[in-house]
């Protein structure tokens, strides 16, 4: 058991309860901070709103309504539970001032770090304030040069993003998928559904590099390979896209990879291209064409949508400096296998020895420092 005497000391250098009562007072600068008390008088009136007869009366309304006080609660209800939690914390500690206990002390101890972490947490999420960054997420993934190799590395991201997305409650949805001839992924594109899930992902865009000895070399050689990923935020009806049916060339296809004998004797799969950008995109996950047309057109709308936030984003030159290219040559991170194990996001400067958990899915701390650093500046 770690000598808590002697870290009360350290961590709070007056009395035993100095770290504690900076905590509460901490809670309450950043209540100011976070704005809570404009949010909570917006959100009185609204519940109130809710228990109105008529308040289904207009179905639109209404679901604007629930979903804002969603998202106000997202605040409220956090702060209101450290502030409960800091104040039972206080108590406990005065407890212990008049009566020492060796047991109380770790748990006061575990206490004041988990207060810490949920305090932060709040922190992170005050920097996902762009208009967005609320939104689902559209990923995609492309492997580079480098064949099998790359086209591996593609798949093993995508069981990283879907990994890290079951450890956060998001879904999954697979858009489309174009599975390799020997191993691996030609390009994926995933929904992931989730609160802030643009918000936390548009940190991942850009050249991810991996660094192992190969499993296809039989000289076990080691090999550098490539992927690409890009990031949009899916929008809804709320959002104007200049899209003209005269705009969009359609192809269908014959579903690829396993699916039974009936994707393979129908044109399900649709492909659908953008005539003044370019931007092509295409859904085969589906046995109806509609259905596969329908979703094409939702991740050509988000591409669409993304490529309008890039273009005004470049008028703004603070930004500018923050964006990383997508090319091969400039990676956002490199994973390395072999000689040694090391991951270290070049943006931030940011390590983790332990690759094989990143590749899990652990890769909120590299979320989280991008976000820290660059702020309402992230692209």
């Amino acid at each position: 058991m770690p000598d808590f005497t002697e870290q009360r000391k350290k961590q709070w250098p007056t009395t035993p309860t100095h770290g504690l009562r900076s905590s509460s007072a901490g809670c309450m600068s950043s209540g100011a901070i976070f704005d809570l008390e404009n949010k909570s008088t917006r959100l009185s009136p609204l519940e109130a709103s809710m228990a109105a007869p008529d308040f289904w009366n207009d179905p639109e309304q209404a679901r604007t309504i629930v979903e804002e006080i969603r998202q106000l609660k997202r605040w409220t209800e956090p702060y209101a539970d450290l502030e409960r939690r800091v104040k039972d914390a206080l108590e406990l500690a005065a407890l212990i001032e008049e009566d020492s206990d060796s047991d109380l002390e770790q748990q006061l101890a575990e206490e004041a770090e988990q207060l810490e972490q949920g305090l932060e947490q709040l922190e992170l999420q005050s920097m996902l304030q762009g208009p967005d960054d609320r939104r689902d997420a559209l990923l995609t993934i492309h492997p580079g040069a480098g064949g099998t190799e790359s086209q591996d590395w593609a798949e093993m991201l995508l069981r990283m993003y879907t990994r890290w997305a079951e450890r956060r409650g998001y879904t999954v949805h697979v858009l489309d998928l174009l599975p390799a001839e020997e191993a691996g992924i030609k390009s994926v594109s995933v929904e992931l559904r989730g609160d802030y899930a643009y918000g936390y992902l548009k940190a991942e865009k850009g050249v991810h590099r991996l660094v192992r000895i190969s499993p296809f070399d039989a000289q076990s050689r080691r090999h550098t390979s490539f992927a690409s990923v890009f990031v949009y935020p899916v929008v809804d009806d709320t959002v104007e896209i200049d899209l003209r049916e005269e705009d969009i060339e359609m192809d269908v296809f014959r579903a690829s990879g396993a699916g039974g004998q009936h994707v393979n004797k129908t044109s399900s799969a649709v492909r659908l291209r953008h005539l003044p950008t370019g931007i092509a995109v295409s859904c085969q996950q589906e046995r109806s064409q509609y259905k596969n047309r329908a979703t094409a057109l939702k991740m050509l709308k988000a591409a669409l949508y993304q490529l309008a936030i890039e273009e005004r984003e470049k008028k703004r030159a603070e930004v500018e400096a923050t964006k990383t290219d997508i090319s091969w040559g400039n990676q956002i991170r490199s994973y390395v296998f072999q000689p040694y194990t090391m991951v270290n996001d070049h943006r931030t400067e940011m390590k983790m020895t332990d690759v094989q958990s990143v590749m899990d899915g652990d890769i909120d701390v590299f979320i989280e420092t991008f976000l820290k650093k660059f702020g309402s500046r992230a692209a």
